[in-house]
């Protein structure tokens, strides 16, 4: 028994296509747990598409989907002085952000150089760009990775002509700039500023999650036992709140089901919300994933490694074994065991 995400296969492909419509030259993204449908199928699927050119996250990952994407790959995570090699030398394109990195490597590299954008995570300063030593090797571009919210106002497009406008009076090529987090609209408003730069938007989770209803994660249920009001259960022996029945499932914390990423919160009604469940769980009422029969249902107790257990009260008739439960998890963070098309 798994825990399966099933791919309504025809409409997730038809998703795809209608990114890779409004974003000319987009450069699709695989990384982590591969937005819960594997590194190696979004490979395949990038190469489905015709795409030149695919990210990823990490060295080990370029080395993971080598064989499933036979065009180049851009490891989007800054090398560092002294890293190993990775992936297929002559399709290995590496992220560089600082300039004492170029020196080191090999001649013939192909590297893209990473900005220091307003998010301020990682990249060179305007003041670097007269510092890049890049006799023998290949620059691919250069790349801005940008916020996703502006509570300031400012305009995305202005940050990124600013970049543009830096590297050409530093002397450098400005033909090829990749982009994360920005619009269509905003990308054509760069392209009719600067006609000689080809601006590729990276994306992942819009090209591969963008339609979500393509996508629906299923557990199956392998144990319904009857409980009344009162009785004990489980690792810790809580009571039941009232007679019903103990559903063990599929999906557990290695699979992700029951951690939760930290969220950035917006607004009066959210936070509220967000006290509402932490009071909830200081005595110990936690909503699970899982609905059944077209209920939210709580988790008994914490998930377990493999499998949760879930409360359904007895004015709803229990599911048989074998029976799935339509569950709603986020997809970068779950790792099913099996994906399913249909």
């Amino acid at each position: 028994m798994t825990l399966t995400l099933s791919v309504e296969t025809a409409r997730w492909r038809a998703h795809q296509q209608s990114v890779l419509a409004e974003f000319p030259g987009l450069v699709p993204v695989a990384k982590g747990n591969g937005y819960g449908l594997g590194n190696v199928r979004l490979a395949e699927e990038a190469a489905r598409l015709g795409v030149p050119l695919l990210a990823v996250g990490t060295g080990a990952e370029a080395d993971a989907v080598a064989g499933a994407f036979p065009g180049d790959l851009l490891v989007l995570t800054p090398l560092r002085a002294g890293e190993p090699e990775a992936g297929p030398r002559d399709r290995t394109v590496r992220t560089v952000s600082h300039p004492e990195v170029l020196p080191a490597l090999p001649a013939g590299s192909r590297v893209v150089v990473e900005c220091m954008t307003s998010m301020r995570r990682h990249g060179i300063a305007p003041a670097d760009l007269g510092r890049l030593a890049l006799d023998g090797r290949a620059l691919e571009g250069f790349a801005l990775h940008l916020p996703l919210d502006r509570p300031d106002g400012s305009d995305p497009v202005a940050e990124v002509a600013a970049w543009v406008t830096a590297i050409t009076a530093a002397g450098l090529p400005a033909a090829s700039v990749f982009l994360s987090h920005l619009a269509a609209a905003d990308v054509s408003r760069l392209r009719r500023q600067f006609p000689d730069t080809a601006f590729r938007s990276r994306i992942g989770t819009r090209l591969w999650l963008g339609d979500v209803d393509a996508l629906q994660a299923v557990a199956t249920v392998l144990d319904v036992t009857p409980v009344g009001r009162g009785e004990r259960y489980g690792y810790r022996q809580h009571r039941a709140p009232s007679d019903g029945h103990l559903l063990v499932v599929t999906g557990g914390t290695a699979h992700g089901v029951g951690l939760e990423a930290p969220k950035y919160v917006h607004g009066v009604v959210p936070r509220a919300k967000g006290l509402a469940r932490a009071g909830l769980a200081t005595v110990n009422r936690t909503l699970s994933p899982y609905a059944w029969d077209g209920r939210q249902l709580w988790f008994a107790e914490p998930p377990h490694m493999q499998v949760s257990i879930l409360f359904l009260p007895s004015d709803h008739k229990p599911p048989a074994i074998g029976d799935e439960l339509a569950l709603n998890v986020r997809h970068t963070t779950t790792h099913f065991d099996r994906v399913a098309d249909r």
